[in-house]
């Protein structure tokens, strides 16, 4: 006789929990460490740092190997010690003194509490694609106001646009106000559309590799702009544009935004 009665097995397949419960119950036996204070700081980071690894790699690769160099936006750039090192600091320095006491204030206020159950796979799906839509939008709005309001970029923008060739480190060389905004969309996209912990996790680590992948230079035939259809995806030589030439491409990552209010500007036309 099956353990389940009927009842049971219909909530969990029809919820498709099955198809997540197993790798839910995996992250669940690292309970302790999920529900530590420092867990989102030091999944963020190690994320980030593993994202932008390889393209660092292959920048380092890419004088000795010329093959590399078509798949690169500008063939001739190789970032410099003296442009990865302050990016690199710039970011350590403001996870220590913003992203971590901020974390922490918000782990005081409401400890993270693991569900037992997996989300369902759908019900994931639909999460992280409306995470992204938001995140899209509200960074559009965000990155027009500060582009056209000459106080606003000098103030806060300015520094993300001092690499005016983009490479992965560069992602998050940014002011500390512009990271802080974009820490609290995320927050309230994920807190607004009740996420479960596991769609959190799955969706900053999507949104982390979309950001470095638009900044790294490189462009790749399973790049993400390649494999989502329409256009509908400006990808990394899309955004570079936006870095060249700054009134054009606000969105990070769709096109609908720009195309609505007439600032969209396709790579290819470069």
């Amino acid at each position: 006789m099956s353990c389940y009665n009927t009842s049971e097995l219909h909530v969990l397949c029809s919820s498709g929990q099955l198809l997540l419960q197993p790798l839910w119950d995996c992250v669940r036996t690292r309970e302790t460490l999920i529900q530590s204070p420092f867990f989102p700081v030091v999944f963020s980071i190690t994320t980030y740092m593993g994202f932008c690894l390889p393209f660092l790699a292959l920048d380092i690769l890419c004088p000795w190997v010329p093959a590399l160099r078509r798949f690169k936006i500008h063939p001739d750039f190789s970032p410099s010690a003296q442009q990865l090192l302050p990016c690199l600091g710039q970011t350590l320095y403001q996870y220590a003194v913003l992203v971590l006491p901020t974390t922490l204030l918000h782990w005081a206020s409401s400890p993270a509490l693991l569900p037992r159950e997996a989300p369902e796979f759908l019900h994931l799906v639909r999460h992280v694609v409306f995470c992204l839509l938001l995140f899209d939008a509200e960074f559009f709005a965000w990155h027009v106001l500060h582009h056209k309001v000459p106080w606003l970029y000098r103030t806060f923008h300015k520094m993300h646009h001092q690499n005016s060739s983009s490479f992965a480190l560069a992602t998050q060389y940014m002011s500390a106000w512009e990271l802080f905004s974009l820490g609290f969309f995320d927050l309230v996209n994920v807190t607004l559309l009740g996420c479960h912990p596991l769609t959190v996790m799955i969706f900053h680590v999507i949104n982390i590799w979309l950001s470095v992948e638009d900044h790294s230079g490189y462009d790749f035939p399973w790049s993400t702009h390649r494999l989502v259809p329409f256009g509908w995806f400006g990808g990394v030589a899309h955004h570079d544009l936006h870095h060249s030439q700054f009134n054009c491409n606000f969105a990070p990552y769709f096109t609908h935004w720009d195309k609505i209010l007439g600032t969209l500007r396709s790579a290819q036309g470069k």
